[in-house]
Order: C-alpha cells, then sequence, then structure tokens
C-alpha cells in the first residue's frame, strides 16, 4: 500500500503521543518524530488490513511498544484479552503475543479465524507440560480438583477442571469445595498460592508440577535489597510468577493488570517492576509522571512479535501461522475457561 506524505506524517504525530514517554524500550530506541515515521507506513498499512478484513489486534502487555500502541485494538493481560477474545464479533483475530494465548482466543471464538504471528512465540511454562502429564497427575490423585494457570495450552486445558488467572486465582482456589488441589504448571505460583490461602486461613493441599517462567524465576531478593538500599521510599512490585522469597519481599505482588493499577495509585519517588518490561513501557506512557528504575527482564517469545510479522499475517497467513484446535479438545478446554469466568468474583 501507498500512503501520502501527509499521512504518514500524521501517523508519526499519532504514534509520538505515546512513545514519546516510553524509555523501557527493549531495542534502546529513542522514540522521536524520525523513529515514528521510519514505522508509520507499517502501522497505517497494518490499520487499513484490519479495516478491510474485519480484524482486530489483541496485544498483550509484554510486546513491542509499537504494537501496542500503534496496531492494538486491546491491550491488557491475560484475563482481560480472554473477555476480549469471548466478545469478539471479528472474522479474524491476531493475537499478539504468545501461543497459548492465541489458543485461548480460539477456543472463546471459534467462528473466527485466529492468527499469531510467529508460530515459535511458545511460554516456558506452556511448554512445561503436556496433557498426558495432567493424566497421570489426575491418577495419582483422584480426589483432588485440577486447577490450570491460563499459561497453559488448549491440551492441558483440555484436562482440567478450571482455569485461573494470576488475578483470580486465589479467589478461585480458596472456593473449590476439594482440600486438595493439583495446581499446573507454576510451581513458584503455587508456593504463593500457599502461603495467601495460609494467611487467609484457608487449608489447601497444593500439589503442583515443575513449571516455572523465564522470566520472572530469575529475580532475587538481593536486587530487592540493593534496590532499597540506593532509592529510598522505593516500592517493589512483583509477579506470583516469582519465587515466594520475593513476593514476600514485595510491597505489592498481583498480575499484570493489577500491578498497573497500583503504580497509577501509589504515590512513590521509584518503582522496581519485577516482572517482563513491556509493562514498564506502558507504564512510562499511561503514567509518565512516575519513575521506575532498572530491573525488568525481558521475554524472548513476546519480543518475536513484530510489526511485519503482523501485516504479512493479515495480508496473506501462512498455514502455521492460523490456529486450529480438534472440536471435542476445544469444547473441553471451553469448559475449563467458562467454569473460571463462573468462578471469578
Amino acid at each position: 500500500m501507498m500512503f501520502t506524505d501527509s499521512a504518514i506524517e500524521a501517523e508519526a504525530e499519532r504514534l509520538l503521543g505515546s512513545l514519546m514517554h516510553v524509555e523501557c524500550d527493549p531495542k534502546g530506541r529513542k522514540w522521536n518524530l524520525d523513529t515514528c515515521r521510519e514505522i508509520a507506513p507499517l502501522t497505517l498499512e497494518i490499520n487499513q488490513l484490519k479495516k478491510e478484513k474485519n480484524a482486530v489486534i489483541l496485544t498483550h502487555s509484554y510486546v513491542e511498544p509499537e504494537i501496542v500502541y500503534g496496531v492494538g485494538d486491546f491491550k491488557g493481560d491475560s484475563y482481560f484479552l480472554s473477555l476480549k477474545a469471548q466478545e469478539s464479533r471479528a472474522d479474524i483475530i491476531l493475537f499478539a503475543g504468545v501461543v497459548f494465548m492465541a489458543e485461548t482466543a480460539k477456543i472463546l471464538s471459534p467462528e473466527a479465524t485466529v492468527i499469531v504471528p510467529d508460530r515459535g512465540s511458545g511460554c516456558s511454562l506452556a511448554d512445561s507440560i503436556t496433557g498426558a502429564d495432567v493424566r497421570l497427575m489426575k491418577s495419582l490423585y483422584p480426589d483432588a480438583a485440577v486447577v490450570c494457570y491460563i499459561n497453559s495450552t488448549a491440551e492441558v486445558k483440555a484436562e482440567c477442571d478450571v482455569c485461573v488467572t494470576s488475578g483470580n486465582v486465589y479467589d478461585i482456589v480458596a472456593s473449590l469445595p476439594q482440600q486438595r488441589i493439583v495446581f499446573v504448571p507454576d510451581r513458584l505460583m503455587a508456593d504463593n498460592i500457599r502461603n495467601e490461602l495460609r494467611q487467609r486461613g484457608v487449608n489447601k493441599e497444593i500439589i503442583s508440577s515443575d513449571g516455572t517462567c523465564m522470566v520472572h524465576e530469575e529475580f532475587d531478593v538481593e536486587q530487592i535489597k540493593q534496590a532499597r538500599a540506593q532509592f529510598p521510599g522505593l516500592k517493589v512490585v512483583s509477579h506470583p510468577e516469582c519465587t515466594e522469597e520475593v513476593a514476600q519481599a514485595s510491597d505489592f505482588v498481583g498480575s499484570t493488570g493489577a500491578m498497573m493499577k497500583y503504580v497509577k495509585a501509589t504515590p512513590a519517588p521509584y518503582f522496581l517492576m519485577l516482572t517482563e518490561c513491556g509493562l514498564v513501557g506502558r507504564l512510562e506512557v499511561e503514567d509518565p509522571e512516575k519513575s521506575f528504575i532498572g530491573g525488568c527482564r525481558l521475554c524472548p517469545y513476546m519480543k518475536l512479535n513484530s510489526l511485519e510479522k503482523i501485516r504479512d499475517a493479515l495480508r496473506a497467513p501462512r498455514p502455521g501461522q492460523i490456529v486450529t484446535l480438534d472440536e471435542n479438545l476445544r469444547q473441553s478446554a471451553a469448559r475449563c475457561i467458562d467454569r473460571m469466568f463462573e468462578l471469578t468474583p
């Protein structure tokens, strides 16, 4: 597609309105009018393709800022984007995130064509366990409720009783009648569930598989100690995929969406965000008065998304970019997710 110089200039100025605030850029870019002009033809084409093809783009907070603010229709965490997928009436859903998220969109919107820009965008949690692994755990603990974190494949969801996110996990697990819970795939989140429920006076036996998030497992307490010593008044914000030691040393622990709300509502001179750097970029745009110190980490899978891949997938998706699911498996996985919606307060 060809665009006039005036259209490109107007798009560059629109992009700059958001991107100028991003300091935590994965590629070390300083967003100015020149860098925005470079991507403006891409964002213009993608947004035009969306109109022509009745497509919607769901963007996870961890992808590059030019995707979130350039072409994303909805931006947020897994739970929010799951709701948007369920509500969608688009013919095409392109999920700028990772594959398990695109699978979730297909589960909830089976009539739509669901596209993932890069089929290699996996997840260390989702890839750590299979449906067969879950069936084995079910045979070992037949009296347990089987709960899966949303960071799991459709195959795993199809074997589980209820899906949870980092935002609703404590309330849902506490509400289940079973005393024994098999929780997959995140071992570190399972530790944090035990601790939180114990503090609430809820007695549950949590049995977990051994998956971890390659981003969040790397944070440690020493990093927090050093940051607090260097930045008085610092608030430390972490995700429940971190270790229990990191969670206990933090000022706030919550989902991606909850972390954003906490930072926006909390007056503090500095924030240390122990999560993926994309969230820091969003906060820099949406709350530019706040100050963030280093500490976040990059997810290599999320960063496989790019404007070029999104454009190409919308133009003519390759077979591997289109998410397909066996219908029986999809229905079983949908029951697991629907149960989450039913139990979410």
